[in-house]
C-alpha cells in the first residue's frame, strides 16, 4: 500500500544515484515472505509506481520460484546501486550479487520518520476501522 513514508524512501533512494528504476515485488514474493495476499496487485502497484514523477522507471520483480530467484532482474539493469527500507529482508543478497559478478553497492536506509503510521500495516488497520 503506497504511504507516506514509500515517498520519503524513494526520494532518499533517488538522491543515492542520477535515475531510480523501482523493483515492484510480485505477488507470490508478497504471499511468500508476508504470509497474506497484497492489497493491490502486482500490475496495479506497477502502474501507481510509474505514476510517480520521481521514478524514472518501474519494473515487476523476479519470480521466487525463478531458477535465479528474485534477484535475477538486478543482472538485466546492472545498477551501481541496490537501495533497501530498513525494513527489507535481503538474505543473500550480497552474496548472489558476488556469486554473479556484478559490482553493485547496497545501501540500507535508515527509517527517515519517528511515527508507526507510515507503515502499510498501520495504514489498513485504520481503514478497516474506518469500515
Amino acid at each position: 500500500m503506497l504511504h507516506p513514508g514509500h515517498l520519503l524512501y524513494l526520494k532518499r533512494a533517488k538522491a543515492q544515484g542520477d535515475l531510480i528504476i523501482v523493483v515492484i515485488a510480485r505477488d507470490s514474493t508478497i504471499s511468500m515472505i508476508k504470509r497474506r495476499e497484497p492489497v493491490f496487485n502486482e500490475k496495479e502497484r506497477l502502474e501507481m509506481v510509474k505514476a510517480l514523477k520521481m521514478v524514472d522507471k518501474a519494473v515487476l520483480g523476479g519470480e521466487v520460484k525463478d531458477p535465479g530467484g528474485m534477484y535475477n532482474i538486478l543482472k538485466k539493469y546492472k545498477p551501481d546501486t541496490v537501495v533497501l527500507g530498513y525494513d527489507q529482508n535481503a538474505a543473500g543478497l550480497k552474496e548472489w550479487i558476488e556469486r554473479n559478478g556484478l559490482n553493485i553497492k547496497i545501501v540500507r536506509l535508515r527509517k527517515g520518520f519517528k511515527t508507526g503510521r507510515f507503515k502499510s500495516s498501520k495504514v489498513k488497520e485504520a481503514l478497516e476501522r474506518e469500515l
